[in-house]
């Protein structure tokens, strides 16, 4: 019997190339069944857990977070690899007939989907000094059976720094630029993944801290001089340093006073990760990337602003926290939009600029006078709680937080099985409930609810959803968009949009404090609503705020532009805000969980499982707080040791101590 501090992991070796049955031993009766990892999908998993369900989470792939994952640099070129390979490959699950068997005469299967199809359009660019040697590897990976780096004294010496062996690659067709440039295939030639993509949250544990223990060497920021060749990184240096690197698949920031913060605390689940302050928002106008004061402080201390300004300004913010209580100054513009309210509120065209796009964040074209107050007024609740801005991000990335809702899940009894793929879901043709699923293995596992990630749904259930399209971009590059003294900002840019049609971009620039990228780089993530591939979309914002890194501009200290390394773009499924009922003979006991959204913040994904819970357990709690681990006893077994060194917040690294942010005991609101 399995006590609360048990974690059950059924993992395979990553060179396997078919899985091992490693299921035989799983129960074959639950509660819910849970299938899909990412973040919405994990709020459940943890809640039905903690309210004393005996929950089964699955998920076909690898690694936690499905499209919330964050990856080192290997592990994504990896994960480039599978999404070529999947696009090829037929559908597996039509050809295996091992569910037929388990299906009984009043009984029909829905088949679930093998393919990932909510990728599109992947293109990968690769601008830094193709130098890679014989034996370069990722420092610290571990060694597995995939072919190595090829030599650069080889004939292939130039492709084959960004591609791989032929034995270890699949097709690189799917990717297509200019022929002047060096193109960098989805297969790496480290196609060694991180510790989270291998399975295990323990695992990915103790990475970090041999991350934290490495990086104690490094020099410290107020220690960085600018030298000739300073910011010479090469490809072969962004291989070894690739598990410096946590890279988001979505680009989000979390409110300091939002739903998932909130959630955070309350459950103590806040105590599994680590957060820093975004320090600077910023504005790009006229062709200059400047930084928009925020708080009281910020906007008299302001230099961009004159004194009448920042009067009219602070007047303005002033009424936005209140704009509820005195409907009369805005009633009459309630059908306009907020950019057209802005004009009649005696602010310049620069206090417009400043408030429309960088502090509510809101379209110019879309968005109504009572939205974009909404959104200004959050804007101004959220700033003082943990910092001089509203944000907070994650460190090492954004797919720490589906890994933090597993562990507690886990810590409550949940079982969890990576690289576990479902074939079928057994209907009941009489009553039309959902009974059991079988797996891959043909087990048939019994449950009263199934949790679903709409990915997972075969074209058939989905033919008349009409999805839409996340264009996301993520860059490695040697600088920042706005240079300071110092090199650990991280930012938030939002570039409207210019052509109608076409949507504003916004751009998050992380610095290595943020443990995402290696020291001397910036990782950036671009992200908008699509209207055309990720690279039509974002390409024209990346040519204003970066160039490409070539020999002789690495020679010129005077550019002014950061320069790009490596770039990745690709399109993203949308399957938020769905209804229901687009979705063909969905049975009542299923529930769908949407993929990641365009918005900022994680509020979607958070009402969302609250919702599908509370349709689940109608009276129970949302994910309280855990109580105390000494006085948890399963089945007549005392807890074990091993619950207060899993619930120990991590150290963090020598670089960033004092800068990290633990919730649950937030600073007293600044002015």
């Amino acid at each position: 019997m399995r006590t609360a501090l048990e974690i059950h992991f059924y993992k395979l070796q990553s060179h396997d190339t078919f899985p091992v049955k490693m299921a035989d031993n799983l129960p074959s009766d639950f509660d819910v069944i849970v299938i899909g990892t990412g973040l919405p999908e994990s709020i459940i998993a943890a809640a039905c857990s903690r309210s004393g369900q005996r929950v089964l989470h699955v998920d076909s792939r690898s690694y936690y977070g499905g499209n919330w994952a964050s990856f080192s640099f290997s592990g994504l070129l990896s994960w480039l690899k599978e999404y070529q390979e999947t696009n090829v490959t037929t559908d597996v699950v039509t050809e295996n007939s091992m569910w037929q068997e388990q299906i009984l005469e009043n009984e029909e299967a829905i088949l679930l989907s093998s393919k990932d199809q909510t990728i599109q359009h992947v293109e990968v660019f690769c601008y830094a000094s193709q130098d890679l040697h014989k034996d370069v590897e990722e420092a610290g990976a571990l060694h597995k059976n995939h072919a190595s780096v090829p030599s650069a004294q080889s004939p292939a010496a130039a492709e084959a720094a960004c591609l791989p062996t032929a034995e270890a690659s699949g097709s690189t067709g799917s990717c297509e630029i200019p022929a002047e440039q060096r193109q960098c295939s989805g297969p790496g030639s480290s196609p060694e993944g991180n510790d989270a993509e291998a399975g295990e949250k323990e695992t990915q544990s103790d990475a970090k801290s041999s991350t934290e223990e490495s990086s104690e060497n490094l020099p410290k920021v107020q220690d960085h001089t600018e030298t000739p060749k300073k910011n010479r990184i090469t490809y072969s240096q962004i291989i070894k340093e690739g598990r410096r690197f946590n890279i988001d698949l979505v680009s989000k920031l979390l409110y300091s006073r939002g739903l998932l913060i909130d959630l955070l605390i309350k459950s103590n689940v806040s105590r599994y990760a680590e957060f820093k302050n975004i320090t600077r928002i910023l504005a790009f106008r006229e062709g200059t990337v400047e930084q928009v004061p925020c708080s009281r402080a910020d906007v008299f201390n302001s230099k961009q602003l004159t004194m009448v300004e920042k009067r009219m300004l602070m007047k303005f913010l002033t009424f936005c926290m209140e704009y509820e209580d005195h409907p009369d100054e805005y009633k009459a513009y309630e059908e306009t939009t907020f950019s057209e309210y802005l004009k009649t509120q005696k602010l310049t065209p620069n206090l417009q600029y400043f408030v429309l796009h960088s502090i509510a964040m809101t379209s110019e074209t879309t968005s109504c006078t009572v939205e974009g107050l909404k959104a200004t007024k959050k804007f101004l609740q959220c700033l003082g709680r943990y910092g001089n801005t509203p944000f907070l991000f994650p460190l090492y990335g954004q797919g720490e937080l589906p890994q933090c809702f597993c562990r507690m899940c886990a810590v409550f009894g949940g079982i969890y099985c990576l690289r576990h793929s479902v074939q079928c879901l057994v209907v009941d043709k009489e009553s039309r409930k959902c009974k059991a699923m079988i797996d891959q293995f043909g087990q048939r596992i019994i449950s009263k609810h199934f949790i679903i990630e709409d990915s997972y749904l075969s074209e058939n259930t989905c033919s008349r959803v009409q999805y839409r399209q996340i264009s996301r971009a993520v860059l490695i590059t040697d600088g920042s968009v706005l240079k300071t003294d110092s090199d650990q900002q991280i930012s938030i840019l939002t570039v409207p949009a210019e052509e109608p049609g076409s949507f504003a971009v916004r751009v998050i620039e992380l610095s290595s404090s943020t443990m995402t990228c290696m020291k001397g780089t910036y990782l950036v993530h671009l992200t908008c609503m699509s209207s055309k591939t990720a690279r039509e979309d974002l390409e024209g914002v990346v040519q204003k705020l970066f160039t490409p890194y070539t020999e002789i501009e690495a020679e010129n200290e005077q550019v002014e532009k950061p320069r790009i390394l490596w770039a990745l773009y690709f399109n993203m499924r949308d399957s938020s805000d769905i209804s229901r009922d687009c979705y063909n003979d969905l049975p009542p006991n299923v529930y769908v969980c949407s993929g990641p959204d365009c918005g900022l913040g994680n509020d979607n994904a958070v009402k969302q499982a609250e919702i599908l819970f509370q349709q689940i357990c109608p009276n129970e709690d949302f994910c309280p707080a855990p109580p105390n681990p000494e006085d948890i006893i399963l089945d007549g077994e005392s807890s074990q040791h091993e619950v207060s060194e899993s619930t120990v917040i991590p150290e963090t690294n020598s670089e960033t101590p004092k800068e990290s942010t633990v919730l649950g005991d937030p600073e007293e609101p600044s002015e």
